[in-house]
């Protein structure tokens, strides 16, 4: 449901801007390398001892552990239905339909939808419906039935220690902030965000919106740093991270080239967070933050701040 158009910068022009276009994020890469390493290696390493300790363990006890084949299995079937289901295609082929279908008969549901004005905004509570079922509700579920036992707390979703690393909240803001100030100044990144057009409309619609996209960040989070990070803590180590990023990259792609790159030193940067702290709350308010003050930024250079609260 992300918007196709890119951020193309004007200066890259050509096959000799489009290699270097294409270079820019390895540069990227081994500039951030070793900020990453500086920060997170004594998690790394303390992951990589415990996953030693578990296999051994394993190995000593002659028993298996099946929770990484089961998250990579849930997690394939997951993405795949929520790229064929939670796009744009299948909402305008049989969800809108069904939408305006039902706006015709009236009813005490049908009268309250307006598939014109909205239109937009249906697709993007869609997009955002689909996440929250396909990277909460249907993982979550599926593991309490293959594994009973297992706390769905552990998925990340335990709030204790929150205040004791508010440090790297206020950390990771202080890095990214300055970044998002000094980007909003282009035009690209005006036309760019917010992905709902009609977000400068009104307050209420920029609201709503915001609603949908909180949702779905929540709903990302708990996919790929908790469902994800949790199973593969014990058997891969630090390597978990790194094998998250790579889908998680991946539901990047249609977006610019470079975003869908540097992806991969967010997921590393977001999925150490979360081991560290065994908690996706951290990572979902530095995701929020930044998400939605890129929003209002935009806004406030490009298509404007609404300058009422109700759609006119």
């Amino acid at each position: 449901m992300s918007p196709s158009h890119h951020l193309d910068l004007p200066w890259l022009a050509g096959v000799p801007g489009a290699t270097l276009k294409m270079a820019l994020p390895i540069f990227a890469y081994l500039a951030v390398a070793p900020v990453l390493w500086l920060v997170f290696r004594r998690t790394w390493r303390e992951l990589d001892h415990e996953a030693t300790e578990h296999r051994m363990q394993l190995r000593l006890s002659g028993h298996d552990d099946a929770r990484p084949w089961a998250m990579f299995a849930v997690a394939a079937f997951v993405l795949t239905a929520l790229e064929y289901y939670g796009g744009h295609r299948f909402f305008t082929a049989f969800v809108r339909p069904a939408l305006i279908e039902l706006a015709a008969g009236g009813g005490a549901i049908g009268a309250h939808i307006d598939t014109r004005f909205y239109a937009e905004l249906y697709g993007y509570a869609w997009w955002s419906f689909t996440r929250v079922l396909g990277y909460v509700v249907v993982p979550l579920a599926a593991w309490k039935l293959l594994f009973p036992k297992d706390s769905l707390l552990d998925m990340g979703l335990r709030a204790k220690g929150l205040v004791e690393h508010a440090w790297i909240y206020a950390s990771c803001l202080a890095v990214v902030l300055p970044l998002v100030f000094v980007v909003s100044r282009s035009p690209e990144f005006a036309s760019y965000y917010p992905f709902y057009e009609g977000a400068s409309r009104s307050w209420l619609d920029l609201l709503v919106w915001e609603l949908l996209y909180v949702a779905q960040f929540f709903a990302l989070e708990v996919f790929f740093r908790g469902f994800m990070l949790a199973p593969l803590r014990r058997s891969f180590g630090g390597g978990a991270i790194f094998a998250m990023c790579v889908p998680y990259v991946m539901i990047h792609y249609g977006k610019p080239y470079l975003e869908s790159s540097v992806a991969f030193i967010a997921g590393v940067a977001l999925g150490s967070l979360a081991m560290k702290t065994r908690s996706i709350y951290l990572g979902l308010l530095v995701h929020v933050t930044v998400a939605g003050l890129m929003d209002v930024l935009a806004l406030s250079v490009g298509r404007g701040l609404p300058t009422t609260f109700w759609p006119r």
